[in-house]
């Protein structure tokens, strides 16, 4: 599941790593999902033309987009990366091999076990290191990297999730409540994170203040769902 605005620069290159034949062998269906939200851009074309499913979802937010994703998907496992090419999309296989092999009913990512070189400025590492202390610190949850945008996951423990945030937090929510969650199995394990293709959309000081506010206000038990 991929969630897009204005990617038509990475699209195709991501959903062309998808391992299809990998997960044919493991027993697993194939559903490329893409969350477009309104794309001004080749977005859309170029992800159909590659054979994903588009979703066309007007209400802006990453969170929204996910959630909406989530709501459509058809699948038993979840897998998520972003469309600019950053995960290693090829690898995910091997997510849902884990999945299977230990139990588990979610696994995130850490993308600075295999930082590439140039992937991620000095000032996103410091802030990514704030949020991630203050998320382990409020929930005492096992986790080095909260920001990670690559999970897999069995969408059977969506009802057990309390996912409030329709914005950029969503993505520590979703970990939060993960690892905290009764009878949900959660890891985290390596990956390679690479180099963004395509223009950047994240506004560093507003989005990470805006993800941490919102730790503290799941911590007070004032972060209400989203209309």
């Amino acid at each position: 599941m991929i969630p897009a605005l204005n990617e038509e620069a990475g699209i195709g290159k991501v959903i062309d790593q998808v391992p299809r034949e990998a997960l044919a062998r493991l027993g697993y269906d194939v559903e490329v999902i893409v969350v477009d939200g309104e794309s001004r851009d080749r977005t859309r074309d170029i992800a159909e033309a590659k054979g994903a499913r588009v979703i066309i979802e007007p209400r802006k937010g990453y969170g929204r987009a996910y959630k909406t994703g989530f709501d459509r998907a058809r699948g038993d496992v979840i897998v998520t990366a972003d469309a600019d090419t950053t995960y290693p999309v090829e690898t995910l296989h091997e997510l849902v091999a884990r999945l299977d092999r230990e139990g588990l009913d979610f696994i995130t990512t850490n993308r600075f076990a295999r930082l590439a070189p140039g992937a991620m400025s000095a000032k996103h590492r410091i802030g990514n290191w704030v949020l991630t202390t203050t998320a382990k610190t409020l929930f005492l949850v096992r986790i080095d990297d909260s920001q990670s945008g690559m999970w897999a996951f069995r969408r059977s423990i969506l009802p057990k999730l309390r996912l409030t945030s329709d914005g950029m937090p969503l993505s520590e929510e979703i970990k939060i409540e993960a690892f905290r969650a009764d009878g949900v199995r959660a890891a985290e394990v390596p990956i390679e994170y690479r180099v963004r293709v395509g223009e950047v959309k994240l506004s560093s000081f507003k989005d990470g203040w805006r993800n941490l506010s919102f730790l503290w206000k799941k911590r007070l038990g004032i972060a209400e769902p989203e209309s």
